[in-house]
């Protein structure tokens, strides 16, 4: 099985909390907000801390046009969990195109980020680690996708108050 593969399987199982995810913004879970990034504690079933951004910008296109399109929630996550730390990952709010990759530019440096469903990660945890290296030096994050439908998506997300974020989520899930 591929590194995207594997974690594709978890990324699926995480695509269900991505709903309780979104709504959890405006719970009482939020215990930080840190300019444009807010940090979210969960404790049970087992303690989970993300920090998580919506884009400032987003741009859509079909065959190279402007496009009216219709999306669930956009948001971009890292998350510390038992086993994990600073995991990456993306949901478009829109099924991402079979066998497709989203890619992540930040400040010229792409990554490419695996997709299953309305989700994309990173393909491992040392690139997990180089994408969070990145956004903490970065000023914003573009994440392109494609999505069933053959639309181009381009989400840009600020990074401003990124590193005291994800130090918080970090600190709290040791």
């Amino acid at each position: 099985m591929t590194q995207f593969t594997m974690r594709g399987v978890a990324a699926a199982v995480l695509a269900v909390g991505f709903a309780a995810v979104s709504q959890a913004q405006e719970s009482t879970n939020r215990v930080a907000a840190n300019t444009d990034w807010s940090v979210f504690v969960e404790e049970t079933p087992s303690k989970a801390c993300w920090v998580v951004s919506q884009p400032k910008e987003t741009v859509n296109s079909r065959d190279g046009q402007p496009a009216q399109v219709q999306r669930g929630k956009i948001l971009l996550f890292v998350t510390y969990r038992a086993g994990v730390s600073g995991e990456v990952s993306f949901a478009g709010g829109y099924p991402f195109a079979a066998d497709s990759t989203v890619e992540l530019d930040i400040g010229g440096t792409k990554f490419a980020m695996g997709t299953q469903d309305e989700t994309a990660w990173a393909g491992s945890p040392e690139d997990d680690g180089k994408i969070v290296a990145a956004m903490k030096a970065g000023a914003s994050a573009i994440a392109t996708g494609r999505s069933t439908r053959g639309t181009v998506t381009k989400d840009t997300f600020s990074l401003l108050g990124f590193t005291a974020a994800i130090e918080e989520a970090a600190t709290r899930c040791k």
